[in-house]
């Protein structure tokens, strides 16, 4: 059993169209666990007592034309222990939805905006959430650079109640391959240092992954039409 009492958002881009998840936790590695997100098709973070197959078949159930409350129902009709699970779903096209387990640990909620989604379980109160939504909402940077600062806000405003261990940003743009894929896995500060690596690789990596073949135009169609 893995719980990852966790604050997380997870978005679509208006101006972009890329989707994405961040998330910490007082547990290791939860990029491994909880963000699952495919370009064209939508974007899941799962938490609480995580259910990994929340991701993989409500990603599967997204691109087969299922709408997330479609989607949710199916999931949670699937899983006896559905009231200790967490689960935010944000579809390509932007429609939102979030669920909260009645069992899942206080303070435990989630905030539904315009394409995005803000969750957290076991946390130290409702103005973590506050803070994470106020943030997406008001934020006039870059989407990778906006996600962060949910985090850092969330983080700021109380995060999880039991301390601090590991940090995840997940984004795709038009690629079945990240946009970004950045984890700290075991940190004493990780939301901090998640948005050092950040900084590191708009040096070091983010000018040289730009220029990956790519298979996707902007519009969805393929780039060799």
């Amino acid at each position: 059993m893995v719980v990852f009492s966790t604050f997380s958002i997870t978005a679509r881009c208006p101006e972009t169209g890329m989707l994405g998840v961040a998330v910490s936790t007082a547990r290791p590695a939860v990029g491994s666990l909880a963000p699952y997100v495919k370009a064209g098709v939508g974007a899941i973070a799962t938490q609480a007592l995580v259910n990994p197959f929340y991701g993989i078949d409500g990603l599967n159930y997204l691109e087969s034309g299922l709408s997330p409350e479609e989607v949710l129902e199916k999931l949670l009709a699937a899983d006896e222990e559905k009231e200790k699970r967490q689960l935010a779903i944000v579809s390509n096209n932007g429609e939102v939805l979030g669920y909260t387990g009645s069992d899942t640990v206080p303070w435990q909620g989630h905030h539904l905006g315009e394409g995005f989604v803000v969750a957290g379980n076991m946390l130290t109160g409702p103005e973590t959430l506050d803070a994470m939504k106020r943030t997406y909402e008001t934020s006039q940077k870059s989407f990778p650079e906006k996600l962060l600062d949910v985090l850092k806000s969330g983080q700021e405003a109380g995060g999880d109640k039991r301390g601090k261990q590991s940090a995840a940003l997940y984004i795709v743009d038009t690629e079945q391959y990240p946009y970004i894929d950045l984890r700290v896995d075991e940190h004493s500060n990780p939301v901090a240092e998640l948005i050092r690596v950040y900084r590191v690789c708009e040096k070091d990596l983010f000018p040289y992954t730009k220029n990956l073949p790519k298979r996707q135009k902007k519009g969805g169609g393929s780039s060799d039409e």
